[in-house]
């Protein structure tokens, strides 16, 4: 059942990019409806996903990665409902369709521990992923509104000028993408801290007491709060717009792919819960 909702991804992205190839209305539409059916069919595993374990199947990083894809197929397609814009699909869509793909291989679900049975921890994860999600958002259209920059400084209105929508559009885009990150950043960050100062004092488990700024799980999503927090200070103060901060959150959201894989699977000592 897991491979259904990557096999449905997988024919979201292809039918996102004939819509972007053609312009077709009618190829548009076919790539929603097929994109909201694998986000619902994703919806539904993690469902029963949840009612087999008792828990939202989101402890350890083949977890989260889905719980990620899902949030981040959600914010796209109610982005495409207030813009009535589907060109950015093309960029996004296919990420989903292979990071789906980790999960799907491992094709099981991480028993919680005893210690991780905290509505506090609910909170924290969902927190971050959603900021993830937000990210996500971020850097596709950052990387989108360098294509058009660089094609309107050569003069050469031609692909991307027909397909994507404005400089401006996108850089609004951009910013509401990575103030809504951020903010559900420090939530999930302040949560955690709040979990952690409670349980780490008498924790027997290593994992816990692992849970320092030292370990790079957690020092990485410190340095992801502040190159979005420089983002957001640099855009309203120094008048970092535009390409600067399209720029920027590339730089971050390649921070958050670090923590999101390598560093979730490999380096990491606290947040191993597999």
């Amino acid at each position: 059942m897991t491979a259904i909702p990557m096999l449905l991804y997988v024919a979201a992205a292809a039918a996102y990019a004939v819509h972007f190839g053609s312009r077709s209305d009618v190829a548009g539409r076919c790539a929603t409806l097929v994109l909201g059916c694998a986000t619902l069919t994703h919806v539904f595993v993690i469902g029963m996903q949840t009612m087999e374990t008792g828990h939202l199947p989101v402890v350890g990083t083949s977890g989260a990665i889905s719980g990620f894809v899902v949030l981040l197929a959600l914010a796209y397609l109610y982005t495409e409902m207030m813009t009535n814009e589907r060109s950015m699909g093309v960029f996004i869509v296919p990420p989903m369709a292979v990071l789906q793909a980790i999960p799907t291989l491992t094709n099981a679900v991480a028993t919680r521990p005893a210690v991780l049975e905290s509505q506090w921890l609910a909170v924290h994860v969902l927190s971050l992923l959603f900021a993830y999600a937000s990210f996500a958002l971020a850097c596709v259209i950052g990387v989108t509104y360098v294509l058009l920059f660089k094609e309107l400084k050569a003069k050469h209105l031609g692909f991307f000028y027909s397909r994507l929508p404005s400089l401006r559009v996108l850089d609004v885009m951009n910013g509401r993408a990575v103030t809504v990150g951020w903010l559900f950043l420090t939530v999930g960050l302040a949560v955690g801290a709040i979990w952690l100062m409670q349980v780490q004092p008498g924790a027997v488990d290593p994992r816990v007491r692992a849970m320092t700024v030292f370990d790079p799980k957690i020092s990485i999503v410190l340095l992801m709060w502040l190159v979005y927090a420089f983002e957001l200070y640099a855009r309203r103060s120094l008048g970092w717009s535009g390409r600067r901060a399209a720029v920027l959150s590339a730089v971050g959201f390649t921070v958050v792919l670090l923590n999101f894989v390598p560093i979730g699977y490999f380096a990491t000592r606290s947040h191993n819960f597999y």
